[in-house]
């Protein structure tokens, strides 16, 4: 894995509570000097069928560009764009966090697929959530 320098934070935007959490995540990465690509803040929101295309162009662009990705997993179940994020850039050999702070992993394995819980690193907090991130910029540095 090369250089660590730009995240791609992925998860839920149904809600402004779903998007605020988001910010938290991208404000966090941020203050350990990573770059960020946060869709609905760089890509915009879906409100009607033609932002579809220019959407998805730039969310599978930023996946290529990204060295690494977030994804919140918190939730009844995984969002299908969160799962779709997080099986691409897995499948471009990215690092992948997976973030589940509303319940332990062992109570929700199938909210979240045995296939991400074994494919990814999932943290519990967002303390474990900085501790990933100091490692990555170890890596950066």
């Amino acid at each position: 894995m090369g250089k660590i320098r730009k995240i791609y934070v992925a998860g839920p935007l149904c809600t402004e509570e779903n998007r605020k959490f988001l910010e938290k995540i991208d404000k966090i990465c941020k203050e350990f000097g990573f770059d960020t690509f946060l869709p609905h803040k760089d890509a915009g929101l879906y409100k009607e069928l033609k932002d579809i295309d220019r959407i998805s162009k730039r969310d599978v662009e930023e996946l290529y560009i990204c060295d690494a990705m977030i994804g919140v997993l918190n939730g009844i179940c995984v969002g299908a764009g969160t799962a779709w994020e997080m099986g691409y850039a897995q499948a471009l050999g990215k690092k992948v966090v997976g973030l589940k702070t509303d319940r332990k992993i062992n109570e929700s394995i199938s909210d979240i697929s045995a296939v991400i819980a074994g494919a990814v690193k999932i943290v519990e907090s967002i303390d474990e959530l900085k501790k990933e991130l100091e490692q990555l910029k170890e890596v950066m540095d």
